[in-house]
């Protein structure tokens, strides 16, 4: 190699490092240490069933499955956990299947955990747990909302119970003042509070690793946009105004140009649930914890807010299975509640601000008065819902 060659070689060397430790405005990246992975949605829907995926500019472009995110990058240790590379965390392969337990048995059992030559598992966070769910599942079909492949599962008593504890007690009430515990169901989608009262019994499955995951680091920049140092996000700083239909939400935030970028999108379901704050509910029953499930250092139109997501869940029948869109509901996740002495009918918090379900993507609310879900704790359906758009800060 000439000398002229040899310094080119090295000069491009060095440019090539520069690039990677800097981002195009000069400032050094900062190491995420909360990588939100993916939720493997490929398939693309309109607002009753899957579509082909269509181009920018036409209806229903912008969704889930138009943006690709962090894959999980599982590796099975052959010891009985499996590591994901992309978030740092270790995990139990094979939960007890035959043996559920109750919330305060799951909690005192990491401490005697051992699996692997590790004693320092524990239950995992509600946004750590959350890092597993994948949304190709479907209970009607038994296809679990996991990867399978790598983690053992099993349903419970019925097609809707693959519940698992996580170790975040709701700081308000559900169900009429029980106590909750967030979990998470592997079998139907869905993040909700779980009231202890009854003795509740769910599956546990332990994780180790990464104990800064599901920190946010978030940054104000002034412009109306929220940075989170943690995952690499920017987030609006407000949101839409109004709620809106799913198709409405999408074209948003396609269509957005806000603080010099024009590049924003409807976040996925993984990405939303990334900004909720467990440690804040409208009815906590600490008043210095009062408020929507969100940092304060974002604005919402509204306390008792929910919000869409880009990804659907497909969940029910073929012919029902693209109709319904993940939302996440930063302020109480009420049903409708028919009291059986007086036949009043009213609204009250049955899964708790922090919960992620599901709503119709389009419709009449009216048509839904009743509810839907579980009979005594029926879901309460909006379908017009608030929307806070995405990107990459980076």
């Amino acid at each position: 190699m000439t000398e002229s060659m040899n310094f080119r070689y090295w000069l491009g060397i060095m440019m090539f490092l520069c690039l990677m430790a800097f981002g195009q405005t000069g400032i050094a990246l900062a190491a995420q240490s909360y990588v939100v992975v993916d939720t493997n949605q490929s398939a693309c829907f309109d607002d009753r069933a899957q579509m082909n995926c269509p181009p920018s500019g036409r209806a229903f472009y912008g969704q889930d499955a138009q943006y690709y995110g962090n894959p999980p990058r599982y590796v099975d240790n052959g010891d009985g956990t499996i590591s994901d590379q992309s978030t740092g965390l270790m995990w139990q392969k094979t939960p007890n299947l035959a043996q559920k337990s109750e919330y305060s048995d799951a909690l005192a059992g990491a401490a005697s955990f051992n699996l692997a030559g590790y004693d320092d598992w524990r239950l995992p966070s509600i946004k750590e747990l959350y890092s597993l769910i994948e949304f190709i599942g479907n209970s009607y079909s038994l296809t679990p909302y996991l990867d399978t492949g790598y983690f053992d599962f099993t349903y419970g008593s019925n097609n809707i119970d693959g519940r698992y504890w996580s170790s975040n007690v709701y700081v308000g009430t559900v169900m009429g003042g029980q106590t909750a515990v967030f979990g998470v169901n592997f079998a139907d989608g869905h993040i909700k509070g779980y009231g202890l009262n009854g003795g509740m019994q769910q599956y546990v499955r332990y994780v180790r690793g990464n104990t800064s995951y599901g920190l946010n680091d978030f940054v104000d920049n002034g412009d109306d946009t929220i940075t989170d140092q943690a995952t690499g996000l920017m987030w609006q700083k407000g949101d839409n105004g109004s709620g809106v239909i799913w198709q409405e939400a999408l074209s948003y935030c396609e269509n957005l140009s806000q603080a010099g970028h024009d590049d924003w999108r409807l976040p996925n379901a993984k990405e939303l649930q990334s900004i909720v704050d467990y440690s804040r509910a409208p009815d906590a029953s600490n008043p210095a914890q009062r408020g929507p499930a969100i940092d304060p250092i974002f604005n919402l139109t509204e306390t008792e807010s929910w919000y869409w997501t880009g990804t659907t869940l497909t969940e029910g029948p073929p012919d029902q299975s693209g109709s319904n869109a993940v939302y996440v509901a930063f302020g109480q996740a009420y049903g409708v509640y028919s009291d059986p002495r007086t036949g009043e009918t009213y609204l009250r918090d049955v899964h708790g601000a922090g919960a992620q379900r599901s709503d119709p993507k389009s419709g009449d609310p009216a048509d839904y008065a009743e509810g839907r879900g579980t009979p005594g704790q029926d879901d309460q359906v909006r379908i017009y819902n608030y929307v806070r758009c995405v990107r990459d800060a980076q």
